[in-house]
């Protein structure tokens, strides 16, 4: 495996806040690796530390073997970025956004064409060549957005929550295309997203929190390293039981997950805890589940901010 991404120590502060503190990770080609934290965490400001959008006050970033603070137009000569927002051309069509992504990129005619025919195949963009961008739906305009950054065969695809605002069935799609693209062109992925499916089809993954990165590892290992066990727990008002939950022994936190909350025990899932979860009012329903990469999160924020408190 070839490292195409490398950061070390990066930083950024804007004011008094620290935007991203001192994170660092390792991306191979053929590798898709995931973001993941909430707003605010530092996920866009490490991508445009990355693309060279942003100076960082300390540490390094190499892409592609050229570092970014030195030599930022061959680090961009190798990067396909997609940004949160639709940052293409409206009043231009779909295939001449494309072009001139590509013609800006100095890709002679000879090139741009063929490729540009592919990647409407490819993205199922072909028989909308010539609809202008601006009346695109919010799905078709990221499909747009993912066309025009591949159009130069980048060695490393930045993508800044590419799926934020879409439908479920546009989301599932965007990720075959991504999937689709790794295996055929064997590039570095690295996006940020705030939602956990989506995390768990990246191969590794990065939580953020407060600028830090706080873990990181294969979806399968975060779960691993999940102490005690999770309990779902079913009733009618789930966010009036939370507090009768965190008073019994041995339960370390309860967290809803839309009708009903996950439970960690300090060790694990005994007669005795399950027992005094059945009693509660309501007559709540326990169950021994397996834990997700939301579990995990939640865990470790918490988790941060105890020792920072």
């Amino acid at each position: 495996m070839t490292a195409l991404i490398q950061a070390t120590s990066l930083c950024k502060s804007f004011g008094i806040t620290h935007a991203v503190e001192d994170v660092s990770f390792t991306i191979d080609e053929g590798e898709i690796y995931g973001l993941v934290g909430s707003d605010g965490a530092g996920k866009t400001t490490t991508l445009r530390l990355l693309i060279g959008a942003l100076k960082a006050d300390g540490g390094s970033a190499t892409l592609c073997g050229f570092e970014v603070a030195r030599e930022p137009e061959k680090v961009r000569s190798h990067v396909g970025y997609l940004s949160q927002r639709f940052s293409l051309y409206e009043d231009l069509t779909v295939f001449e956004n494309i072009r001139f992504f590509a013609e800006v990129r100095g890709l002679p005619s000879s090139e741009w064409k063929p490729r540009c025919l592919e990647l409407l195949s490819f993205v199922g963009l072909s028989e909308f060549s010539g609809r202008r961008a601006g009346a695109l739906s919010g799905g078709m305009k990221q499909k747009l957005g993912l066309a025009s950054a591949l159009v130069t065969r980048p060695r490393v695809l930045l993508l800044d929550e590419p799926t934020t605002g879409v439908d479920p069935a546009t989301r599932q799609d965007f990720w075959q295309l991504i999937i689709r693209v790794v295996q055929k062109e064997g590039m570095a992925v690295m996006l940020t997203t705030p939602y956990m499916d989506e995390a768990s089809r990246c191969h590794r993954l990065g939580f953020m929190r407060r600028g830090s990165l706080i873990a990181e590892g294969t979806p399968s290992a975060l779960c691993a390293t999940l102490t005690g066990k999770i309990l779902e727990v079913t009733c009618r008002e789930p966010l009036r039981l939370r507090a009768g939950l965190l008073a019994i022994p041995g339960i370390e936190d309860a967290r809803a997950f839309g009708d009903r909350l996950h439970v960690r025990t300090r060790d694990s899932a005994n007669a005795a805890v399950i027992q005094s979860i059945e009693a509660l009012p309501g007559r709540p329903s326990v169950h021994l589940i397996s834990p997700s990469l939301e579990d995990v999160f939640l865990s470790l924020t918490s988790l941060t901010e105890v020792e920072n408190d």
